[in-house]
């Protein structure tokens, strides 16, 4: 118990002090986020993952808290993920190459003799496909770092829930390095997550959530992974059905996300933040419940309900310009025309 407290306090601090030695670098280099209006550093995530790898190395080298079969291994593999982000932040990697190189890593972890070949390879797909979401929430000042905290602590109580001590200890270190970066990272942003921390939260939460519904019926387990990350794949899902119904690339940046369509609805950025915090806490308190067994298995049904419902919902406010608008020069100021 003292060293989980003294492990996340060492987290917490490290990734804070990181962060704030990586802002500047970041910024000489030129290694900015360009989905924002203004400049705000990338890689700002390694002070996530340094910290996270330290800690958690830490204890298992000094025998304090060992992190256990094949937590490890979930550590490195979630280093090399981070690695992988480091390069699309400074090469901008499309995002198809991000999927496949997080599957790779996602196949040396998943554990085949609770799943099978089959269970695996999906479970692989899955832990890409969350990861990958993960990189989509970092569109929004504090959002990813605020999901991932709030993801962090339901993973680890399921995690505890099993006596996974070592993977429940890593988990609260996560979630102290990603409260750490907040400082930084919360309205408005002075440093980013960019891909690098980002697609390690992602690959580090969905492949212990995989993990902790070890021999668990598939379907259930089902449910709760989606309703631990039902923020996430909403994110995906609004944006790919957004960008479907108006003969848009999908994988083309835009304007169309979760945060997005809350601030065009007149929340600011705080606000948004704070609102899609919630709910991700409302899917995550149900998934622990279902996990521990105090709520059936239809609370995750109805959590992928109401997932679906305010995706639709939000689907109706309007994110995109005239298709064919270009700029011309009125009286000095600038206005956009229809094609």
């Amino acid at each position: 118990m003292l060293y989980g407290i003294a492990a996340a306090t060492t987290a917490f601090l490290l990734a804070a002090f990181l962060a704030a030695l990586i802002r500047p670098c970041a910024l000489r280099l030129g290694l900015v986020d360009r989905r924002r209006a203004r400049r705000v550093p990338a890689l700002g995530g390694l002070a996530v993952v340094g910290a996270t790898c330290l800690v958690a190395f830490a204890g298992d080298w000094t025998a304090v808290a060992p992190l256990g079969t094949g937590v490890g291994e979930l550590v490195a593999a979630g280093g090399a993920v981070a690695l992988l982000g480091v390069v699309a932040d400074v090469w901008r990697l499309k995002t198809r190459f991000l999927l496949f190189g997080t599957a790779v890593a996602a196949a040396c972890v998943v554990p085949y003799g609770e799943f099978g070949i089959a269970g695996g390879v999906l479970g692989a797909a899955w832990i890409a496909f969350v990861a990958v979401a993960f990189k989509g929430l970092d569109h929004a000042d504090g959002l990813a770092g605020t999901v991932g905290v709030v993801t962090a602590f339901g993973v680890g109580a399921c995690a505890a829930a099993e006596v996974m001590d070592g993977l429940a200890v890593l988990l609260s270190v996560l979630a102290a390095a990603l409260t750490g970066f907040l400082l930084h990272n919360w309205a408005p942003a002075r440093i980013a997550l960019g891909a690098a921390g980002s697609l390690f939260t992602g690959f580090v939460l969905a492949a212990a959530a995989l993990i902790t519904r070890s021999g668990y019926d598939p379907a259930a387990s089902a449910g709760v992974l989606f309703a631990l990350t039902a923020l996430a794949s909403a994110d995906v899902l609004l944006v790919v059905l957004s960008r479907l119904l108006a003969g848009r690339p999908v994988l083309r940046r835009g304007p169309d996300h979760l945060a997005h369509r809350l601030r065009r609805l007149g929340l600011t950025s705080q606000r948004a933040t704070v609102v899609l915090g919630g709910a991700s806490f409302a899917g995550v308190l149900v998934a622990v419940l279902v996990h521990g067994g105090w709520v059936a298995r239809a609370g995750a049904t109805c959590v992928a309900c109401v997932t679906f419902s305010i995706v639709l919902l939000l689907l109706r406010v309007p994110v995109y310009g005239p298709r064919n608008a270009v700029p011309t020069q009125v009286s000095g100021h600038l206005r956009v025309r229809s094609g």
